[in-house]
């Protein structure tokens, strides 16, 4: 398993009975988690600030018990990223990306003219990621809000003055316009969620759609790319098929597939957050 553990501002304080309560430098927030599934009894010896309660009728609501700031600032290394309260209990950071963030830089550090795209990029934190160590990105997300929190995350970093070009986009008929261009790139990340809708209502579903998606990948990737991640959070998409779709599309490159996961804070635990692919050619 690969895990994201040299967090400073960040930590899962307990996990128990489908839920975890992590600390965001110093406020406290209690998310459902359905991969919890052990008992460690409840969370009443620790200062809860804020609860996403889930609703009977899908989605839900945070209940702030204290007083949470609408956004803060949270350190990973040199990196700065907003964190927010947001709907589906999500929070505008995968901190179990800590170790991708990690491997992307080691990989474009010290190298002049990476071009890396960035797909279903989300609030840009791998975007940040790259471009603090000199590549340029190309950063593609059919959420108009979503690239505009990307653009805050960058100019808290002060790396707005770097190579960035934010799309909003649907991420495959952007690669297919890509392809017809003959532009290519030495890195491609995407983080792909398991359903969505582009920006004029294309369904995307993972298990359908992905395989298709990284055959058109390989068609802007320069010969010798740099790598490929891929990080999926389906329960529809097993680690096996996962590795089984990247060895067929890259049978001549080296391929990881694992488990993303973070520690439990005083314990010998660890939550599992997921799978990421990673495709190198060294």
């Amino acid at each position: 398993m690969l895990i994201s553990n040299d967090w400073k501002d960040y930590k899962i304080l307990k996990a128990s009975n489908g839920t975890k309560l992590e600390n965001w430098k110093n406020i406290n927030l209690l998310r459902p988690d359905p991969v919890v599934t052990w008992d460690l009894g409840d969370f009443s010896d620790f200062k809860i600030h804020a609860t996403y309660l889930r609703s009977n009728t899908g989605g839900g609501h945070w209940e702030n018990n204290l007083n949470t700031p609408p956004s803060w600032v949270i350190n990973y290394k040199n990196l700065k990223f907003l964190v927010k309260e947001m709907g589906f209990k999500h929070t505008g950071i995968f901190p179990e990306q800590a170790i991708n963030w990690d491997f992307a830089m080691d990989k474009i550090k010290n190298k002049k003219n990476i071009k890396v795209l960035n797909l279903f990029a989300y609030t840009g934190c791998h975007t940040v990621a790259c471009l603090s160590v000199g590549a340029s990105v190309t950063h593609v997300d059919s959420s108009k809000g979503m690239i505009e929190w990307a653009k805050e995350n960058v100019k808290l970093n002060h790396l707005e003055d770097k190579q960035v070009r934010y799309l909003v986009d649907d991420v495959t008929k952007f690669v297919k316009r890509e392809i017809r261009r003959g532009n290519k790139y030495d890195a491609i990340i995407m983080d792909p969620p398991s359903y969505g809708r582009g920006v004029n209502g294309e369904v995307w579903q993972v298990e359908k759609d992905l395989d298709n998606l990284l055959k058109l990948c390989k068609e802007i990737l320069t010969d010798n790319f740099l790598f490929l991640i891929i990080n999926t959070y389906s329960a529809n998409l097993p680690s096996i098929s996962l590795e089984n779709m990247l060895k067929i599309n890259f049978p001549t490159k080296k391929i990881l597939v694992d488990d993303l996961t973070l520690p439990i804070d005083n314990s010998n635990l660890y939550l599992s957050c997921g799978i990421t692919g990673r495709v190198t050619s060294e």
